[in-house]
């Protein structure tokens, strides 16, 4: 009650005063006091204070300075408390008696500096921030970009919900922040919207490119992170779904076209520069557009805006751009809807409908090392066997010579073995369906398909290859070779692996036996030297220290050494067993086959 009475005494004082009598230090001792009656809990003195109209002239020329003391206490409410209340009487008041930019700048200023209460604060002065910057007339566009860009800037700091659970509860309030965003922007859309000609506006011109900025941003962050495809267990929208149609309709209400953006913003280098109706540069971000795809695609969100003039193709070609923006992160979020961005974009293709052509494209080449580095180096489960099945997804939808060309790319550039034994598993697929439908194109047939046999049919480093980690690879290739000495008779010879034969037995086969002869002796011998160590020892204390990758594992046990030891073993026996089998197969192949119709000879 201190305070509130030396507020009294202070009032009484400038009361009798002019405006041009008032002094710095009166001015500073009134807001102190003002501070201090607000930590004592005395809002309402401070309000009716602040309403009569005895007041005005202090209040007009110091009140600004006000927003700050009562920004903090109201950090200190309970929401939707009386005392909350009571300070939003006060902002209104002061935003009816005080200049309307003083009070703008005011209140972005404690959304800026905020620390605590991040949410809170921004949900508290939303409303009185709309109502100041309404009351600036015609000269509002620079006022209302800074605060968007503020409020924006302030809300992509919070976290975004992983769970439908985390999304229901809220903890930090952004799902309630971007909803009240919107209706923060939405009579600033509505100008807008209702200008039927900008160029004759020019401040409601500018106001348009701030609001098409804040809207990209919004594209960019959370929305980017956010996940879309919870469904709350209430039966109540997903509150990001919910915003993205905001968003999406803003863009529409500010005379945005979604097919100019998305085919012409999707390569950042690619700006409509003849277009005075778009924002700056930056608006157009590349992660933004491709939300934008996303939201379009997957969605459905804007669709009914968009019109299908384009062809299935050409959506592919122009999605995959996005897709790489997408694919570039490691975070689940963006990751998931780069994935299905691509599969929603490929799914509207037929089978073995796309142009060879597409492969020329750098972003489609881009795309597909993401889809290899994903399935290979991705620690998420579930993205790795959805990257795989996004694989085959494009291999489908190529032409035979687009994934003639699909697979000779991937087994030159691709080191990973598991992806390469993929890639030839599907070379065998092809080379099948070729045998088997007698079709007119012969790209898995003949002459065409020998460079293919010998990337696949071949050890990369010869007899030293590391036949434990290129044993999908390996295992792969006795496959495809074995189905292709059962199934293609040697006198018609479709696939042209009896001509080759001499080749790949000096490429593959006889560097595979020499490697597991080199590969078995070594770790037969690794064995012995361990058993010898376990008999010198009573103990089952770690004494194998192993490294991976740099990274140093768990120190093993002898007897975790020998179980390693021995499934390296178990590799060698199964490869072996596949080798013998093929070169079995061979034999007997070459001893019925006439001598003129088999290439085994150098000559060949």
């Amino acid at each position: 009650m201190a305070a509130a009475a030396d507020l009294q005494v202070l009032i009484q004082k400038f009361q009798k005063l002019s405006e041009d009598d008032f002094k710095e230090e009166d001015t500073n001792v009134f807001l102190v006091t003002c501070q201090k009656c607000l930590e004592e809990e005395e809002e309402s003195v401070l309000l009716d204070i602040i309403q009569d109209e005895k007041n005005q002239i202090l209040i007009r020329n110091v009140g600004w300075n006000l927003i700050g003391p009562v920004t903090k206490c109201v950090q200190n409410c309970a929401p939707d408390s009386e005392r909350e209340k009571t300070c939003l009487e006060i902002i209104n008041s002061l935003i009816q008696l005080c200049n309307p930019k003083e009070i703008v700048l005011g209140i972005l200023e404690q959304i800026d500096e905020v620390v605590d209460y991040l949410s809170h604060v921004i949900l508290f002065l939303l409303q009185p921030l709309q109502t100041v910057l309404l009351k600036l007339g015609n000269k509002k566009s620079y006022s209302v970009g800074l605060s968007l860009s503020t409020l924006h800037s302030r809300i992509a700091s919070l976290p975004v919900p992983y769970t439908t659970e985390q999304m229901l509860e809220d903890k930090h309030s952004l799902c309630r922040c971007c909803l009240a965003l919107v209706q923060f922007a939405q009579p600033f859309i509505h100008t807008v919207s209702q200008t039927t000609d900008l160029s004759k506006e020019p401040d409601i011109q500018a106001m348009q490119k701030e609001l098409l900025t804040f809207c990209y941003s919004c594209l960019k962050s959370p929305l980017l992170w956010a996940q879309l495809n919870l469904l709350p267990e209430d039966g109540s929208e997903n509150h990001f779904h919910v915003f993205a149609k905001a968003i999406m309709g803003f863009l529409l209400s500010l005379g945005e076209s979604l097919p100019k953006v998305f085919v012409q913003r999707g390569n950042t280098a690619q700006r409509l520069e003849t277009d005075d109706s778009v924002p700056e540069k930056e608006t157009y971000e590349a992660e933004s557009v491709a939300c934008l795809s996303y939201l379009l695609f997957v969605h459905h969100i804007g669709m009914d805006s968009f019109p299908f003039v384009f062809g299935p193709s050409f959506l592919v070609k122009s999605n995959m751009d996005h897709v790489v923006v997408l694919l570039k992160r490691t975070e689940e979020s963006v990751l998931s809807k780069g994935l299905e961005l691509l599969e929603h974009s490929l799914l509207r293709v037929d089978n073995e409908s796309l142009h060879e052509d597409l492969l020329d494209v750098r972003a489609v080449g881009q795309v597909l090392q993401d889809l290899v580095r994903v399935m290979t180096l991705c620690p998420i489960e579930h993205l790795r066997k959805k990257s795989l099945a996004m694989l085959q997804l494009v291999i489908d939808k190529f032409c035979v010579e687009g994934k003639y060309k699909l697979f000779r790319c991937l087994l030159k550039t691709s080191n990973h073995a598991g992806v390469q034994g993929y890639i030839i598993h599907n070379i065998k697929t092809q080379i099948d369906l070729a045998m088997k439908t007698n079709h007119q194109n012969k790209w898995f047939l003949g002459t065409r398909l020998n460079p293919l046999l010998h990337l696949s049919l071949s050890l990369p480093e010869g007899a030293e290859t590391d036949l434990l980690q290129n044993s999908d690879r390996i295992m792969a290739s006795l496959n495809l070779l074995r189905y292709l000495v059962i199934k293609d008779n040697e006198n018609e010879n479709e696939t042209g692996i009896w001509t080759e034969l001499f080749k790949i037995e000096q490429d593959f086969l006889k560097p595979l036996h020499t490697g597991l002869n080199m590969s078995r002796a070594h770790y037969e011998a690794e064995i012995r030297s361990t058993n010898e160590k376990k008999k010198g020892s009573h103990s089952e204390k770690p004494v194998c220290c192993v490294s991976a990758g740099g990274n140093k594992l768990p120190d093993m046990t002898p007897q975790m050494q020998l179980q390693v030891l021995q499934s390296a073993l178990f590799t060698f026996d199964l490869m072996e067993s596949v080798l013998a089998r093929v070169e079995e197969l061979i034999e007997v192949k070459l001893k019925s086959a006439p001598e003129e119709k088999i290439g085994s000879s150098k000559d060949v």
